[in-house]
C-alpha cells in the first residue's frame, strides 16, 4: 500500500494532537494506559473516515475519543473492577504531557488524584461534561454536540458534576504552597520513620482517610479512618525490613517528587519507582494518603521518574 503525502500531512495532523486527546481521556478515564489505548483507537477511527469531509478535525477527534471513552466506563468489566474498590486512579509525574492544560485552577484540580477518585461517583456523563467545560473549557453548546444531548442537559450535568466536586474543593481549602507542603510531609516521613505516633497524629486532619492499594497483593483497597489507626499503620509501614526490600527489589531511596499536582514521596531502587505514597494537604495537616505500590499503575511514572532529574533523596537507603 502505498502511503501518499496526504496520509503524512492527516497523520501529522493526528500527532500534532495527540497530547492534548490523552490528557482529555486519561482525565475521563483516571489510567495512562486506557487513555493511550483510547488515543490509539481514535487514531484508527481516523484513519479510516474520510477525512476530506472532516472540517474541523479537533472537534471530530474530540468526540471520537470521549465516546470511546464513555464506552470504556460503561463497560461491564469496569463497572465490576471500579465498584469492588480495587480501582485507584493511575499516578503520574509531574511534567508529564498527558497530565494536560494546568493554566488554571479548574484545571489543575480536574487531574488531582483526589478528584479523579470523586469523579467516580459522577454517571459517565457527567464526568465527561465536567472535564470538557472546566478543563477544556468547551461551551454548552459544543459539549451537547459531542455527547449527543442537548444544551439544557449539558448543564445540568455540569451543575451536579460541580457540586459534587466543590465539596472536595472546599475540605481541601484551594491551592496549598508547596513549600510549606513539602515540609508537612518531610515531617510526615520523619516521624513515621522513626516511630514517632504521637507527632504523626498531630500531622493529621481529625477526618483523614489512608488508602492503599497493598502492592496490588490485596483484592480490595485498604483503607483507614482514623489518624490513630492512619499512624499506627504508617509507622508500621514505613519501618524498612527485609521482607519488605525483597518485595520492593531492593533497597529504595526516598525522593521527594510532585504527583498529580500533590506532594509524593517515591520509593526507589536504581532507576525503578517501587512505590508511592501521595498526600492531600488541607490547612497545613495530611487529609488523604495514598499507597500505590501495583506495578501496573506505575509504569508510565516509573518511564518518566527515568527522564527526571531528582533532588537529593531524602533518605539515601531506606
Amino acid at each position: 500500500m502505498n502511503i501518499t503525502d496526504t496520509d503524512r500531512f492527516d497523520t501529522s495532523r493526528f500527532e500534532a494532537g495527540r497530547n492534548r486527546l490523552a490528557s482529555l481521556a486519561y482525565r475521563l478515564l483516571g489510567s495512562a494506559t486506557d487513555a493511550e489505548d483510547a488515543v490509539q483507537d481514535a487514531f484508527l477511527h481516523w484513519q479510516a473516515a474520510d477525512r476530506q469531509r472532516i472540517e474541523v478535525p479537533e472537534a471530530w477527534l474530540t468526540k471520537v475519543v470521549t465516546n470511546l471513552c464513555l464506552d470504556r466506563l460503561r463497560s461491564a468489566q469496569a463497572r465490576r473492577e471500579r465498584t469492588a474498590g480495587a480501582w485507584l486512579p493511575e499516578p503520574l509525574l509531574d511534567g508529564d504531557p498527558m497530565l494536560g492544560p494546568a493554566d488554571t485552577f479548574e484545571q489543575r484540580e480536574s487531574v488531582s488524584l483526589a478528584v479523579l477518585t470523586l469523579m467516580e461517583r459522577l454517571s459517565p456523563v457527567e464526568r465527561a461534561v465536567y472535564v470538557l467545560r472546566e478543563a477544556f473549557s468547551y461551551g454548552h453548546a459544543e459539549i451537547a454536540e459531542i455527547l449527543d444531548i442537548t444544551e439544557s442537559a449539558s448543564q445540568q450535568h455540569l451543575h451536579r458534576a460541580r457540586r459534587r466536586i466543590t465539596a472536595t474543593r472546599r475540605r481541601g481549602g484551594g491551592e496549598v504552597d508547596q513549600a510549606s507542603a513539602r515540609r508537612v510531609v518531610e515531617e510526615f516521613l520523619a516521624a513515621a520513620s522513626s516511630g514517632r505516633t504521637e507527632r504523626l497524629v498531630a500531622l493529621l486532619t481529625d477526618d483523614a482517610t489512608a488508602i492503599s492499594d497493598g502492592a496490588g497483593l490485596a483484592r480490595t483497597l485498604l483503607r483507614y479512618d482514623t489518624p490513630q489507626r492512619i499512624a499506627t499503620v504508617a509507622r508500621a509501614g514505613f519501618t524498612p525490613t527485609p521482607a519488605k526490600r525483597r518485595l520492593a527489589g531492593g533497597t529504595p531511596a526516598v525522593h521527594y517528587a510532585l504527583v498529580n499536582g500533590s506532594p509524593a514521596i517515591l520509593f526507589v531502587v536504581g532507576d525503578r519507582v517501587a512505590g508511592a505514597v501521595t498526600f492531600d494537604i488541607a490547612g497545613g495537616r495530611i487529609a488523604t494518603v495514598r499507597g500505590i505500590a501495583a506495578p501496573a499503575r506505575l509504569t508510565r511514572l516509573g518511564e518518566a521518574w527515568r527522564r527526571h532529574e531528582p533532588d537529593t533523596p531524602l533518605i539515601t537507603r531506606w
